[in-house]
């Protein structure tokens, strides 16, 4: 069964790809690199600072897809022609973001409020793009008994893939993915299903491959910032080492540094991915809040290299 490295703003760029591959990509590398939600501009005219995202020499290694977060199916077929004339061949569209600032303007999972303007969105997107193009969606809005109107609709368009997100849209990431809903579902779908909500280790990868064999992939985005070793271990490989970790987050500050041109603004980017990485060190509770509170590269620097005295958590 495939790995996919779900879409997460803030935190899946081509800098952390590059870095992941780099250090776990042997064995622990994603199958595939979903890249965070482009909107494609209304005037049609590309924004080269934005692109560069998705410029193919940044993107080298393991495939990456690109993600669309659109309401208008005919603009999101023209992104859809640009994306393809830079090489890219999967293009995903986003119908699962639950943001309020994305949903407020019809976008992501609150599309799912009026199906018929999802209907519309796939209709224009399909009479109008070539190529495989997948969907990422969430159970609904309010309940998981919408499903069953939405994928009705999703049935009526080639979707090469559709990734469910075991949630509605009120919940955002609260509680507990829907496994249930999930398993009643996947029945009724006759497209290719990847599944993706809530896993964080590899016995929960191999539980979800044992309990849903037909699946055509696996997507993880928080469990593998906590554990960029993830699919390594699910493979039968070995945990992340101090060295590699280190390696690692050295890497993906230098790198955010070099992108932004500031390595405070790199520190602001780091401390999301220490926001989870922070569990893997045993006794790390007070420099956890240190790291909270710093703003200068040195203080950044100086609790890093406490934190890496600190063993790691057995099996982290």
């Amino acid at each position: 069964m495939l790995y996919y490295a779900a879409p997460m703003e803030g935190f899946t760029d081509r800098v952390w790809r590059q870095t992941h591959q780099k250090w776990f990509g042997a064995q622990g590398a994603a199958d595939r690199y979903y890249a965070p939600f482009i909107s494609p501009p209304e005037n049609r005219v590309l924004i080269k600072k934005k692109m560069a995202e998705l410029a193919p020499e940044a993107n080298p290694g393991a495939p990456v897809i690109p993600q669309l977060l659109a309401k208008d199916g005919e603009l999101a077929a023209w992104m859809i022609g640009q994306l393809r004339a830079l090489g890219y061949t999967e293009v995903n569209l986003n119908l699962g973001c639950p943001a309020g600032t994305v949903t407020a303007k019809g976008k992501g999972s609150g599309m799912l409020r009026d199906l018929a303007k999802v209907d519309a969105f796939l209709n224009g997107v399909f009479s109008h793009a070539e190529g495989p193009v997948s969907v990422k969606t969430r159970l609904g809005v309010e309940k998981p008994e919408e499903f069953a109107a939405i994928l009705e609709i999703y049935s009526r368009y080639p979707i090469s893939e559709l990734t469910i997100h075991p949630r509605v849209m009120r919940q955002q990431y609260r509680g507990q993915a829907d496994r249930a809903a999930f398993a009643a579902a996947l029945p009724r779908c006759t497209m290719p299903v990847c599944y993706n909500g809530d896993v964080t280790t590899a016995a929960q990868l191999h539980a979800l491959e044992e309990e849903f064999p037909a699946l055509s992939g696996i997507m993880v985005g928080r469990g593998l910032i906590a554990d960029p070793a993830l699919f390594r271990k699910a493979r039968g490989g070995a945990p992340a080492t101090k060295e590699e970790l280190r390696g690692y987050l050295t890497d993906l500050y230098h790198g955010y540094t070099e992108l932004f041109g500031s390595a405070g603004c790199a520190i602001s980017r780091m401390k999301g991915h220490w926001f989870y990485l922070i569990h893997c060190f045993a006794g790390a509770e007070k420099l956890e809040k240190q790291l909270k509170k710093l703003r200068e590269p040195w203080e950044y620097e100086v609790v890093v290299n406490q934190i890496f005295t600190l063993p790691l958590v057995e099996n982290n």
